[in-house]
């Protein structure tokens, strides 16, 4: 678990890591090996899920092997399945990563909410529902190996 005491607004216990994969932490369906590296990392601190439509349908080969739990959404309802999804986990514990339209509903429940703009873009209302925007996978990862990043963008 991390714990991130964030000045003026306390402290965030995060459990869990919920991540989308296309847009996100991949582009065109590819997953980088420094993304691959930087979950394992994280995993030591973290449970760490990976929430997708799978548009490429490549998603569970690319990150097969890594300590993550996956699981694909519905590609017309996977906004909805994602915010049951962290819901059940608990939001509270949840830091989020997205960029989809998909990714607002789940952004909404979780306590921290990371949006990346990569490659393929990112859905304005997932920047609008985000805590931190970032601009690439990595960016977004190194967040929660680095959490005085995370401090220092979201102290009062």
């Amino acid at each position: 678990m991390l714990k991130i005491e964030i000045p003026g607004e306390g402290i965030a216990e995060l459990k869990y890591l919920v991540l989308d994969y296309n847009g996100t932490l991949a582009a065109d369906g590819k997953c980088s090996e420094r993304v691959k590296e930087l979950i394992k990392n994280i995993s030591n601190v973290m449970e760490i899920y990976v929430l997708t439509a799978d548009t490429y349908g490549c998603a569970y080969e690319e990150i097969k092997g890594l300590p993550v739990k996956f699981q694909r959404v519905d590609p017309l309802n996977g906004g909805e399945d994602k915010k049951n999804f962290v819901e059940k986990l608990g939001g509270e514990y949840v830091a989020a990563v997205g960029n989809g339209k998909n990714d607002v509903k789940m952004f909404q429940v979780s306590r921290l909410r990371v949006a990346v703009i990569g490659k393929e873009g990112a859905f304005f209302g997932a920047l609008m529902n985000s805590d931190i925007v970032v601009t690439s996978p990595e960016d977004a990862l190194e967040l929660f190996l680095n959490t005085k990043r995370i401090v220092a963008t979201l102290r009062k």
